[in-house]
């Protein structure tokens, strides 16, 4: 069935197919196999839209089989108050990348947002202290939420102040921990005093205005600042990262469209200021926290390896448990092939789709 047909997968597909640490593992050898030089860079292209934008990101591992992923997303902050719509859409298309055929479309929210929680918990796993009890969480939409999830793989935590502009939203996070651990829902007007007892900080919000000082942070605090993934967002202020040991998952892309990128056009950072890639530290090729009181930032823009990872493993088990749809994408139906190029003029004069084009 695999070898003629496309499996089309729809979000619940997903959401029942990927788990928060079975994606950690994955997110972390994808991440390692870039750093050790056994994973091609991958590609992002971004446009502006009215209110939002879209993201194309590409990038091919070897893992089971040599993948190829392309992931198409759009992402527009006010989708939900204007039309009741998530933030996030969009479909990704993973590929053979050994002979092209087209394995699967399937649907990217829950990748998305599983796989960005992921790279937060294999961050936190490298480099927040390992006696952190306190966290604060900035943003308690699914992002805050999945981050949170990743962050219990690897951290004992025992309190988590959860802001959110929208305060339903921070309740409804107390709602869905408060059996797990305490759960302190903050107004804007106490942030600062909750990350004064934070040694993690995890910001995921859509925010093109920064919000967390320098001053507000304790020494030896971890920070996952995964809000910024296009160049009009920003979270942290360019001095907090300019104090900081800055840790990024992809160079090119933090100085482009992350944190960093803020940085850089202040001229208070530069790239020679990143201390390195993720995967670099997976690796051993540095070493990860070597301080108590070293404070450490991890500028998440989200790769097309962390897709890919996470498309395969969705993929692989959906094959293995005959979810999903078939589709034929390369049948012909009626349409048929021109056997000369006369009968190839006479179908574009008709103006009818062939199929090469």
């Amino acid at each position: 069935m695999e070898h003629d047909h496309t499996l089309l997968l729809q979000r619940r597909d997903v959401a029942g197919l990927l788990s928060i640490g079975e994606c950690m593992d994955a997110v972390e050898r994808a991440l390692c196999l870039h750093a050790e030089g056994k994973a091609m860079p991958p590609g992002v292209l971004g446009l502006h839209a009215c209110d939002g934008g879209f993201h194309i990101k590409a990038g091919i591992l070897g893992l089971n089989r040599s993948y190829f992923a392309a992931k198409v997303n759009a992402n527009f902050p006010c989708n939900f108050q204007k039309h009741g719509l998530p933030t996030i859409q969009g479909v990704i298309i993973l590929f053979d990348a050994t002979d092209g055929r087209c394995l699967a479309i399937m649907d990217s929210i829950e990748i998305t947002i599983i796989r960005t929680g992921a790279a937060t918990g294999v961050a936190a796993k490298y480099l927040a202290p390992f006696s952190a009890s306190v966290a604060s969480i900035c943003g308690c939409g699914n992002q805050g939420k999945i981050s949170l999830k990743a962050l219990l793989q690897v951290r004992k935590l025992e309190k988590i102040y959860a802001f959110d502009i929208d305060d339903k939203q921070s309740h409804k996070f107390k709602e869905e921990f408060c059996r797990q651990l305490e759960i302190i829902p903050i107004a804007k007007h106490d942030l600062s005093a909750a990350l004064m007892e934070s040694h993690i900080v995890i910001t995921c919000t859509p925010s093109k205005e920064p919000y967390i000082r320098a001053d507000d942070i304790l020494l030896g605090t971890f920070i996952a600042a995964v809000g910024a993934d296009s160049e009009d967002k920003q979270e942290l202020f360019s001095e907090l990262l300019s104090k900081s040991k800055v840790v990024v998952d992809i160079a090119e892309q933090s100085a482009s469209i992350g944190e960093l990128h803020h940085g850089i056009e202040t001229g208070l950072l530069s790239v020679a200021d990143i201390y390195a890639e993720l995967g670099c530290i997976i690796a051993g090729k540095k070493p990860g926290r070597i301080s108590d009181k070293e404070i450490i930032v991890f500028d998440s823009t989200g790769t097309a390896l962390q897709d890919v990872a996470a498309a395969a493993i969705v993929y692989e088990k959906a094959i293995a448990g005959g979810i999903g749809t078939h589709l034929n994408l390369s049948e012909y139906n009626s349409v048929q092939l021109p056997e000369s190029k006369k009968e190839l003029k006479s179908i574009n004069r008709l103006r009818l789709w062939y199929p090469f084009r």
